[in-house]
Parts: C-alpha cells; sequence; structure tokens
C-alpha cells in the first residue's frame, strides 16, 4: 500500500512517497505574478515564472494556521494530481502534519476533505515534531526517554518536550518568529535605509537566505559593521535580479564589495543586517515582541518540568525547521543554552546532517515503514461508522 507523507508548512509543503529519498518541496501558496496576466502559479509552478519581481501571494496559512481552503484545496490538487504525486486515492494513505494547538473546527474540515473529498484509505494526522522525535528515537535507541524538540518554521518556533514518545501538552511553548517575520523585518529595514522594496517578497526571502547569518558575539559583529574600508569584513553587496539579465540575485564576493554599482546593475548594501535580523530569533524584543528567545524559552521550558526527567531533555535537543539553515545558528544556540542552563546537567543540540526542513518529512516515511502503522491510522470505513469522534481519541495533535 503506498503511503503519502506530507509535511504542510505554513510557508512550504514537504510531500513525497514513503519510497522516497527525498520529498519534493513547494511553496504552499497559489502565486500571482505582474507581467503574467493569464495565469496563476500553484506550489512550484512559480519556476517557470520568468519574472519574480511584485509576486503577489495567496496563502493558504494565516498566523500559523490553515484558514484559506480554497488555495489549499488548489495546492492539494496540483500535489496529489497527475503532474505530480498521480495519487490513486482508494489504495493509498496518507501522514499529513496539523499546526500545534490547531483549533477543532479546522481539523474537522481537513478530516472531511482528506475522507470524504480526496477519499484517501486511511489517515495519520500529527504535529510535525512526533516525526521528528520519532525518527531521533529511531536512528539513536539509546535515547528512548526523553526528546526536546525545537522546531523553528515559517510562522512560529515552538518547542515541544516528548516523554517515551508522547508529549507533554502542559509544557509545550511557542515563540511568535519565524522566518516570514525574518524576511518581512528585512524588507522593511531595506526599504527604509536604501531601496523600496516592500512588494517584493520572493527576491528579498532569497537575499535573507543568501546574506543572513547568525552572529555569535552581537556588540563585536556590530562594530566590526561600523568600521571603514577592508577592516570591515561584514558589508556585502547583493546584487539584485534584473530578470533580463540577471535571472537570480547574488552576493558579491568580499573582495568585489565596493558598493558602487556596475553596468545598470542594482544593488543593495548588506551591513549590520546580515546578523541583525537573524538575532530576532534570539531577542524579540529587539522589535518589540515581548517574548523570550530561543534559548531563554528552551531553558525556561525545560526547567518548568519534573526534575528527574530535565537531564535528559537537556541531552536530547533535537533542531527541525528552515530556520535551522542559518548559517552559525546551531553553534549561537548551544552558547546561549549553555549559559543559562544548570552546571551539572550536560547540553547536547543535535542539528541534522540532513536538511533541518525536511527532517519531520523523513521521520513520517520512517513512521510508514512500522509495522504498527495500521494501528496508527484511522480508515476511511472507521471515519464513516464513528465520524470526527474517532479522529479526536486517535491522532494526538
Amino acid at each position: 500500500m503506498a503511503v503519502i507523507v506530507l509535511d504542510n508548512g505554513g510557508g512550504f509543503a514537504k510531500v513525497g512517497y514513503s519510497t522516497d529519498k527525498e520529498p519534493r518541496i513547494l511553496p504552499n501558496c497559489v502565486t500571482k505574478a505582474k507581467n503574467v496576466r493569464t495565469r496563476i502559479f500553484i506550489g512550484d509552478q512559480i519556476d517557470d515564472c520568468k519574472d519574480l519581481s511584485g509576486l503577489y501571494y495567496l496563502l493558504a496559512f494565516q498566523k500559523g494556521y490553515l484558514v484559506n481552503w480554497d488555495i489549499e484545496r488548489q495546492v492539494w490538487d496540483y500535489m496529489f494530481g497527475k503532474d505530480f504525486l498521480k495519487a490513486d486515492f482508494n489504495e493509498t494513505s496518507i501522514v499529513v502534519t496539523d499546526p500545534y494547538f490547531n483549533f477543532a473546527s479546522i481539523q474537522e474540515a481537513m478530516n472531511e476533505i482528506l475522507y470524504e473529498e480526496y477519499q484517501f484509505k486511511s489517515v495519520l494526522r500529527c504535529n510535525p515534531s512526533y516525526l521528528s522525535q520519532y525518527k531521533y528515537r529511531k536512528e539513536c535507541p539509546d535515547k528512548q526517554l526523553c526528546t526536546m524538540v525545537v522546531d523553528t518554521g515559517y510562522s512560529f518556533t515552538h518547542l515541544v518536550p516528548y516523554f517515551k514518545g508522547k508529549k507533554i501538552e502542559n509544557s509545550v511553548k511557542r515563540i511568535n518568529i519565524g522566518g516570514k517575520i525574518l524576511t518581512n523585518h528585512l524588507k522593511e529595514i531595506i526599504s527604509y535605509r536604501q531601496l523600496m522594496v516592500m512588494d517584493e517578497t520572493y527576491v528579498i526571502n532569497q537575499l535573507k537566505e543568501d546574506v543572513c547569518y547568525v552572529s555569535q558575539q552581537f556588540t563585536k559583529d556590530m562594530e566590526i559593521a561600523r568600521m571603514k574600508g577592508p577592516n570591515n569584513t561584514i558589508v556585502r553587496d547583493y546584487v539584485l535580479p534584473d530578470y533580463t539579465h540577471i535571472k537570480r540575485g547574488h552576493v558579491r564576493p568580499q573582495g568585489e564589495t565596493t558598493g558602487k554599482a556596475k553596468d545598470g546593475e542594482q544593488i543593495i548594501r548588506m551591513g549590520n543586517e546580515r546578523f541583525a535580523v537573524p538575532e530576532l530569533l534570539f531577542h524579540p524584543t529587539d522589535v518589540g515582541i515581548q517574548e523570550m528567545g530561543i534559548a531563554e524559552g528552551l531553558i525556561h521550558t525545560i526547567s518548568s518540568m519534573p526534575e528527574d526527567i530535565q537531564p535528559h531533555m537537556y541531552n536530547n535537543i533535537v533542531l527541525t525547521g528552515g530556520n535551522c539553515l542559518l548559517p552559525g545558528f546551531h553553534q549561537r544556540l548551544v552558547t546561549d543554552a549553555r549559559s543559562m542552563a544548570p552546571d551539572e546537567y550536560d547540553l547536547s543540540i543535535t542539528n541534522p546532517s540532513i536538511n533541518p526542513a525536511t527532517y519531520a518529512w523523513s521521520g513520517g516515511a520512517m513512521l510508514a515503514q512500522d509495522p504498527n502503522f495500521s494501528k496508527i491510522c484511522v480508515t476511511r470505513e472507521d471515519y464513516e461508522e464513528n465520524g470526527h469522534g474517532i479522529c479526536q481519541e486517535k491522532f494526538d495533535v
């Protein structure tokens, strides 16, 4: 029996059959382009678009929850359809991720669409961190007791503790900072300081991924960024795409960073923005969001648990989600958490060697091979007989 694993994120959906090596990653939205009036781009069809300036996004997720089903349906129809997965629904099961603390109304709508519209044979809905900790425990058989999953994604960052594979519900914490806020903040400060880019979400997101990094010593980097001339090792010129000659923006190497545009190029000069923007993950108060940063939240979450499991939690921290791809993120989290954690506990933070953004997906692919997989799913017959109640009982979301 075929199993589709769908990690349905707010920014990107990671999807594929459980037998695939890697998932396919596609934007979980529908996009309209300024210069193409005649069509909309669903998911990764945006790669066919020649001019990516001033894109208009229609997102299925708002503030981390799935609220626009018309958009999500278009993305899913494309995803399961003949150009992509070619799913035969009656013979296929699906593992699909749900946001944490999801509303009952959204869960019921999801059940109806999966069972009644698409008519999947059976369904398993769970949080992405469940799949991440399943993979972690399978790969480290000596670490079965506790897992602390740090899931830092598009809309939020969640800190989710697991004890023997069960989520400790009342210790889950959410920090309202994700990749979307970083991109939006970067758009604002570039628009204020240099060039109006408020409509260029796509380009600025690429710029963030190409240039930004997490600083290990913030004040020291700030001092370097203030220096003039060759002493300033931080400043870089980012050449913006014009979609005629330059198809994708790129960073000039340090030697060529002069701050002057060559023949008709448009550049953005990136100084302290390179590390001041990702700093929000550790200090949200910098932009007036009165919350803890990731490191502080992590220590706070673990110290709120019973004392006898705290050392196990400190020793089994797993990082997942797209923000972990920022250079220096793992190192900074280790440094900050170590300085706040009690001295007598060992601290071990695992940064997946594979892409942290697809870690939950590969956990789902492993779970689908598990001999007990069918016991945790709800089949269509069960659903037709018992309705939403059986899903609420069986799915731990």
